[in-house]
C-alpha cells in the first residue's frame, strides 16, 4: 500500500513538472508563463521531498530516553525550504517585470511585446529594423500556390 501511494505521489510530482514545462513552452502570455513556472517549481519541490521520505521513519529529532528509530532524511527537506524561499523571490521578480511590461507596452502577449521592444530599441539607437535573415520570405502565412513560380514541363 505504501509503495502504491509513493508511486501515485511521484507520478503527481512528475505531472506537475510536465504541466509547468508545457505551459512555459506553449504559452504566449507572460503571466501564464509565470504561473506555469510556479507549477513546475511545486512539482520539483514535491519530487525532492518524496526522494528523502521513508514511510517507516520518524522526524529527525533526537530526544533523551527515546530509542533510536529510522529517521527521514532531513537534507531534501532543507533543500526544499531553500528552494521555496528562492522560488518566492524569483516569482516576485518575474511578476514585477510582468507588471512593468504591462505598464510600458499595454499588453502581455510575448510576440507583440517583443516587436514593440525591438522597435523601441531601433528607434533609440537610430538603426532601421531590417528583419531576420532566418525569417521565411513572403511573410506569414507562407505564400500560396499562386505565389510560386511556374515550372515548365
Amino acid at each position: 500500500m505504501d509503495a502504491y501511494i509513493g508511486l501515485v505521489l511521484f507520478v503527481g510530482a512528475a505531472g506537475l513538472i510536465a504541466i509547468g514545462v508545457v505551459g512555459i513552452l506553449l504559452s504566449n502570455h507572460l503571466f501564464r508563463m509565470v504561473l506555469a513556472l510556479v507549477i513546475a517549481e511545486a512539482g520539483a519541490n514535491l519530487m525532492l521531498v518524496l526522494a528523502g521520505y521513508r514511510w517507516d521513519a520518524v522526524a529527525p529529532i533526537l530526544q533523551p530516553g527515546v530509542a533510536a528509530q529510522p529517521m527521514v532524511d532531513p537534507i531534501p527537506q532543507a533543500l526544499v525550504l531553500t528552494a521555496i524561499v528562492i522560488g518566492v523571490g524569483v516569482q516576485a521578480l518575474a511578476l514585477t517585470m510582468v507588471i512593468r511590461i504591462r505598464e510600458t507596452y499595454g499588453t502581455l502577449d510575448m510576440a507583440e511585446v517583443r516587436a514593440r521592444m525591438e522597435a523601441d530599441l531601433a528607434a533609440a539607437s537610430g538603426v532601421e529594423v531590417t528583419g531576420s535573415s532566418e525569417r521565411p520570405a513572403g511573410g506569414r502565412p507562407l505564400p500560396g500556390p499562386d505565389a510560386l513560380p511556374e515550372v515548365p514541363r
